[in-house]
């Protein structure tokens, strides 16, 4: 790869130039089945026709103005989210970090009207939130924060899906305002919490005057099986962040509000150049549109299960494998060491996987996906988790 730019990723020996639903074509003309989507951006597959006609459409009409004047397709797809959501309002952005920066926004100026000078921001262990400087100071994993202290003050961690361990740093610090976790951790290794553990965690922000933000920036837009993740929950959150799927590669976030969480940004307070333009308004709209005429929270939740039985059959006898886990199509393979190895081995069976937190192999496949597309993708990581860990294959059923 080239040298003229940063060497911040560690990029894999491919490069693509076209893609069509699941499939990515390399520069050879090789195809690539893709179970990783662009890690959970790509939810409609690549070069889907919805999205590719709205963009053409309105490149061809109006990409962008400042949000110094009304943008009518920004209040549209504000009025599609928050129907769906059950939320009230809604800020635009480019990314999921910045959804998040507007989040901790949100709760410090919440902290200061109720006269807290200094307001905490509880945050999750494993949890992760974004590589801005705030963002990464809300982030519950070392690694990401090592060599970029000081970090940004005003958050304090607690073990995951532990209702007692937060309940416990209520009583002794009075300057929590908010609580910020995912309702599943995507990059701490798709970690599902406990039953009840949101609706416990929603008592407690109501019993203590607490706002209960969610990033739904991975979970949300059908990936788990319903619009959003804590839908499963039955309970609605103050502040719900998106991004990754809601533009299907058109950059776009937002930040969903209600109630209290909704009257805190006004004039001035915060904003984005380019967030929320007509160009990146229109792809999102023509995502909701395909995700509801195509009924993709439901096929994501029958194909989850599909693919999650048929992992725990196949994997059943082989050791090594320590849980398999998951909601919807957001799947994780937890072995018991490190296994970043997988990552090269699916690519030179020509399939696009990840493995997150060094053990956990992570699926986030195109809800688009066939039932055979489903089960190439468990046969050849099945295969290849087999081949890893007992250095012979035993036969993928």
């Amino acid at each position: 790869m080239s040298d003229v730019l940063m060497a911040n990723y560690r990029r894999l020996p491919v490069a693509f130039e076209r893609g069509a639903g699941a499939w990515l074509w390399d520069e050879q003309g090789n195809p690539y089945l893709d179970a990783l989507s662009g890690i959970a951006v790509c939810a409609l597959g690549h070069a889907h026709p919805a999205v590719s006609e709205a963009l053409c459409k309105q490149a061809s009409q109006l990409t962008h103005t400042s949000n110094l004047y009304g943008i009518p397709l920004q209040e549209r797809l504000a009025s599609r989210l928050t129907v769906l959501s059950g939320m009230q309002n809604a800020f635009f952005c480019n990314s999921g970090a910045e959804a998040n920066e507007a989040a901790i926004k949100i709760a410090r100026v919440y902290g200061h009207q109720k006269n807290i000078s200094r307001p905490v921001v509880v945050v999750m262990e494993g949890g992760f939130h974004g590589r801005t400087l705030a963002t990464l100071s809300a982030t519950g994993n070392r690694k990401f924060q090592a060599g970029f202290e000081p970090l940004v003050a005003g958050f304090l961690p607690v073990p995951y899906s532990d209702l007692e361990a937060l309940h416990e740093l209520g009583n002794q610090c009075a300057d929590v305002v908010a609580v910020l976790l995912e309702p599943i951790q995507g990059e701490g290794g798709i970690v599902v919490p406990s039953e009840g553990y949101l609706r416990g965690v929603r008592g407690l922000c109501d019993d203590r005057g607490w706002l209960m933000m969610l990033d739904e920036v991975q979970t949300g837009m059908c990936r788990t099986g319903r619009w959003f993740a804590c839908q499963h929950a039955g309970i609605l959150p103050d502040v719900m962040t998106l991004a990754k799927a809601l533009g299907n590669g058109v950059p776009i976030g937002a930040c969903l509000a209600r109630g209290k969480g909704a009257e805190m940004l006004q004039p001035g307070t915060h904003g984005s150049t380019f967030g929320g333009n007509p160009l990146a308004c229109r792809a999102a709209l023509a995502v909701i549109e395909t995700m509801e005429r195509d009924e993709l929270a439901m096929r994501a939740a029958e194909l989850g299960e599909r693919m999650l039985s048929r992992f725990r059959h196949v994997l059943r006898n082989v050791k090594g494998v320590k849980e398999i886990r998951g909601q919807g199509l957001m799947i994780g393979i937890e072995l018991d060491r490190p296994c970043t190895n997988l990552v090269s081995m699916a690519l030179e069976r020509k399939l696009l996987i990840n493995v997150t937190e060094g053990n956990v192999v992570r699926l986030l496949p195109p809800l688009i996906i066939s039932d055979t597309e489903a089960d190439q993708i468990v046969d050849v990581v099945s295969e290849v988790i087999s081949i890893y860990l007992q250095g012979a294959h035993r036969g993928v059923q």
